[in-house]
């Protein structure tokens, strides 16, 4: 069973040979049952993320990151679908952060927002020549690059009267955190789907925290979103991140559903259970008492 199950399915996806539902940036879609499936559960599993995390409390204007990849694209989309069924009562602003990478096709993005009428703003901050100044040859550029991306996008976010930076991480992307963090730097950690800013003024939120990697591809796909490739980064060979991604992708294919249990088993932390005493009061444990860490099934 998928993470996401009780949001009520009250959403009415078009019928296959089309019909008045249908959202403009859909009138190309595939007329198809299966494409209206795959639609249907991600706008559902979007909508779980938010209620899960109350995504929505307090919240007028959200900052959507657009890097020209399939899961911002598919984000931008969904998001646009939940607010013209009037599901998403906040305004959104597209952006896109022009990092100076070589060969960077400017025109796609705002050609592709202004077409589909999104308010939207591209910035242009030179983090390429930083990134490749600052790191060493052979050395991945994700880290660096990621922090001078995330701290300009703050700025936009304030200029632009926005209460959240909205990024496109999915199901994948959380659970190769969490085991690169795992693996490499010895702490259970992942990205949480709403986070507060260390200045405290901004949240950040994930709302395809449940979303399949999978899923994203296949939308893309069927919308012929205009993919930008990240030539900075993607031309590396044996990152972590993609040790991974292999990783996870060859316990799926040995033990099928054990992508979505992972990723319900970090929604169900038991600190008595593990080895962090600054989690759990384990000094505070006493024989013969009634205590939250004990169980006799263990």
């Amino acid at each position: 069973m998928n993470i996401a199950t009780t949001v009520k399915d009250d959403i009415d996806i078009e019928a296959e040979d089309g019909g008045s539902a249908a959202y403009p940036m859909f009138s190309d879609a595939p007329r198809s049952v299966s494409f209206n499936k795959l639609r249907k559960r991600l706008l559902r599993q979007v909508r779980q993320a938010m209620d899960d995390f109350q995504m929505l409390k307090g919240q007028k204007r959200w900052l959507v990151g657009l890097s020209g990849g399939k899961d911002s694209y598919g984000l931008l989309t969904l998001l646009l679908d939940l607010k013209w069924r009037g599901l998403l009562p906040v305004e959104l602003v597209a952006c896109n952060l022009d990092q100076g990478q070589p060969n960077f096709p400017k025109h796609i993005l705002p050609e592709y927002l202004t077409k589909i009428g999104v308010e939207h703003r591209i910035e242009y901050r030179d983090t390429y020549s930083i990134v490749k100044e600052k790191v060493p040859e052979g050395a991945t550029y994700c880290s660096l690059c990621s922090r001078l991306r995330r701290g300009n996008l703050y700025r936009i976010a304030r200029e632009e009267g926005c209460d959240a930076l909205v990024l496109g991480h999915h199901r994948e992307d959380i659970l190769e955190t969490f085991f690169m963090n795992f693996f490499h730097g010895g702490r259970l950690a992942s990205m949480p789907a709403k986070l507060l800013n260390d200045e405290g003024d901004l949240m950040v939120l994930r709302p395809l925290a449940y979303a399949a990697e999978d899923d994203l591809a296949k939308f893309a796909a069927a919308l012929q979103f205009p993919i930008i490739p990240c030539d900075l980064c993607g031309s590396q060979d044996g990152l972590q991140r993609n040790a991974m991604k292999d990783m996870l992708a060859d316990i799926e294919r040995r033990m099928p559903g054990r992508k979505d249990t992972m990723l319900r088993a970090l929604a169900h932390v038991n600190p008595s259970h593990l080895l962090d005493p600054k989690l759990f009061d384990f000094a505070g444990l006493t024989a013969g008492g009634h205590s939250a860490g004990r169980s006799d099934a263990d």
